[in-house]
């Protein structure tokens, strides 16, 4: 449903992000994740031409997406991380007026969304919390049943009750069929939600696949502590956390071949787990 080849974004002599390419099929929740400042928000901008992009093409069903084909943005659900709404209007009046901006609008659908996500039609904008603009923001992007939805830190300001209520909205899009794209830091929420996930540093793919292929590519994590720090320096390389003695890393090899780099060693402690999508995002980044 979504194609973006070579996407790249300059602001002045400043990357945004350079030659990202991904795609986002139908029914599928697809994660983007990175810490601030790793080029998520451009990403997604460029993709709705918000910014103009200064190379690549993004593709839609297939077919070019950009301001030359404004129709084709009825198709696209669109949430970003900040909203801004015209405050001096009531919810009704807002969800009124977007709505017009689309055909065959389903009063039913967009009732059930309303309740599910309980939000108070009648309140002016300029008097919602942020937690309450965001349930607005997302009702905006759905209201229309889009064939893709780009969302931006979309869980942000929803307490954990709204949180679980709006994963489940999205898990039915995806059983409906709709392409998902998810930007997001929030790694736990991402491997709940999400089928595949790439990793954004400074502006560039480093990493992409699926959340089980991408945990147990690094196989096992260590918590280490024994006698000989050079060892310990070794095999933990680029650790995760270190505290005296004790170090944790993520180790590709066998519990066997770790046992035996352990000979002649006294060891302490030793702790071989599942790493989670946390562990592999800090190792990545570190």
């Amino acid at each position: 449903m979504l194609q973006v080849n070579g996407l790249t974004k300059y602001y002045g002599k400043v990357r945004g992000v350079h030659d990202v390419s991904f795609d986002v099929a139908s029914g599928e929740i697809f994660g983007f994740i990175g810490p601030n400042g790793a080029g998520k928000s451009t990403t997604i901008r460029c993709i709705m031409d918000l910014v103009p992009k200064n190379g690549g093409e993004v593709l839609l069903d297939g077919h070019v997406f950009d301001r030359h084909t404004p129709r084709r943005k009825a198709l696209v659900g669109y949430l970003p991380s900040e909203i801004t709404l015209y405050g001096d209007l009531r919810v009704r009046d807002i969800i009124r007026f977007n709505g017009r901006f689309y055909k065959n609008i389903d009063e039913a659908y967009l009732g059930r969304l309303i309740r599910r996500l309980d939000i108070d039609i009648s309140r002016k904008i300029s008097d919602l919390s942020l937690g309450n603009r965001k349930k607005v923001g997302i009702a905006l992007a759905l209201m229309h049943r889009p064939k893709l939805i780009l969302m931006d830190e979309a869980s942000s300001g929803l307490d954990p009750l709204m949180q679980e209520a709006f994963y489940e909205i999205l898990r039915e899009e995806r059983e409906r069929g709709t392409a998902i794209f998810f930007s997001s830091h929030n790694l736990s929420e991402v491997r709940r939600l999400c089928d595949r996930v790439a990793i954004v540093r400074e502006g560039q793919i480093g990493m992409m696949d699926t959340i089980e292929n991408i945990v147990n590519g690094f196989v096992h994590l260590v918590t280490l502590e024994c006698s000989d720090a050079a060892v310990a320096q070794r095999l933990g390389g680029t650790a995760i956390e270190r505290e005296g003695e004790m170090v944790r890393f993520l180790y590709e090899g066998t519990p066997d071949e770790l046992i035996r780099e352990l000979s002649g060693v006294q060891v302490r402690r030793l702790l071989i787990e599942e790493p989670s999508l946390e562990d592999v995002f800090l190792n990545y980044y570190q």
